[in-house]
């Protein structure tokens, strides 16, 4: 991944996150232990540099169908991509209870970050058969490989699918493990292979990481990670007092939840200290009001959710934190999300 793409990856996120959140849960301090137990399969996650989990169920049966209840055709749409990805992969996303990711950071050339991900699926499905569906799907364009007494299944499909009917995503070797009758194991091989190792040693890696990512056990969406220099370094921002800003995050975590009416979303950053968090809200704030200007300028329904999300924007900080909250309607986003 090239650095301008990265950067932009990581800016729609931010975006995102600024525009979607208001979680009503409050935010536990650092040195207080979470009383919610981490999900399970957050748990068989490999060392990682971030991790999150996707209550796909939820999203899929709650979440989608409200987002486009004034928009049957697009939900229609969505349903049938996701009946597409299905038929291409075998792999049914509604048979997922939850879905865990775990991402690493590599540094392949100076100015370039690389992310590697590997995913694990809780759910309904029988794994054994959903891999061998798998098998016959790939019209034999797959091998076979035996580590630590499970079986990698390594299709190559080379192709373009819209995963959860929302978002493109180039397919070309993926590798399928069946880690219990339950719980599905997918990404390149590499990756699988380090669930195995984590599943055969019952060790807990991410441990931290895992308490961020499931502060909130009604968010559909939660996340945390590590922020090191180098992928700070590699963003290559353009600007010192943002930059020099950024330069203090050594975590970020977060989560999206979802009303009746209103998506949610939390996104915290913790910093080196309390002046630091401090520094980074007055920026924020100055790129709140900077932001106000262009409202005008964009398209109407792209300008109704920015007014929504920076009308509702509350920035406060916490000690070494500070924390980001917001919500908009539904009906603001679903415009934008699963384009014609």
């Amino acid at each position: 991944m090239t650095n301008r793409k990265l950067t932009a990856g990581l800016m729609l996120v931010v975006g995102i996150s600024a525009a979607l959140s208001n979680s009503l849960f409050a935010q536990t301090r650092r040195n207080k232990p979470s009383t919610n137990p981490a999900p399970t399969v957050l748990s068989s996650l490999p060392p990682s540099d971030a991790v999150a989990i996707v209550k796909v169920k939820k999203v899929l049966d709650d979440v989608l169908p409200r987002l486009f209840a004034g928009n049957p055709e697009k939900l229609a749409r969505i349903n049938s991509e996701i009946e597409q990805f299905k038929t291409r992969t075998a792999i049914d996303p509604r048979s997922f209870n939850e879905l865990a990711l775990g991402t690493r950071y590599t540094y392949p050339a100076p100015g370039i970050t690389k992310l590697d991900t590997v995913a694990i699926a809780s759910g309904t499905f029988n794994a054994g058969a959903l891999a061998a569906a798998g098998r016959m799907a790939s019209n034999g364009k797959y091998e076979e490989q035996k580590y630590q007494g499970k079986t990698i299944y390594v299709f190559k499909l080379d192709q373009q699918v819209k995963v959860f009917g929302l978002f493109d995503w180039r397919i070309g070797e993926l590798a399928v493990c069946p880690l219990a009758d339950n719980t599905l194991v997918l990404g390149n091989v590499d990756g699988v292979r380090k669930v195995i190792d984590v599943s055969k040693a019952r060790r807990r890696a991410n441990v931290e990481l895992i308490e961020l990512a499931a502060r909130d056990p009604n968010a559909v969406v939660g996340f945390g990670g590590n922020i090191p220099q180098q992928l700070v370094e590699n963003l290559r921002i353009g600007n010192d007092a943002i930059a020099r800003d950024l330069t203090a995050v050594r975590q970020v975590y977060g989560s999206i939840g979802a009303t009746e009416k209103d998506l949610e979303v939390m996104l915290a950053a913790r910093t080196v200290d309390p002046s630091s968090a401090k520094n980074l809200s007055d920026t924020i704030e100055g790129l709140k009001q900077f932001g106000g200007l262009f409202i005008n300028r964009l398209p109407a329904s792209k300008g109704a959710l920015a007014r929504s999300a920076l009308g509702n924007l509350k920035i406060t900080t916490q000690g070494n934190e500070l924390q980001i909250r917001t919500a908009v309607a539904q009906s603001d986003i679903a415009s934008l999300v699963g384009g014609d």
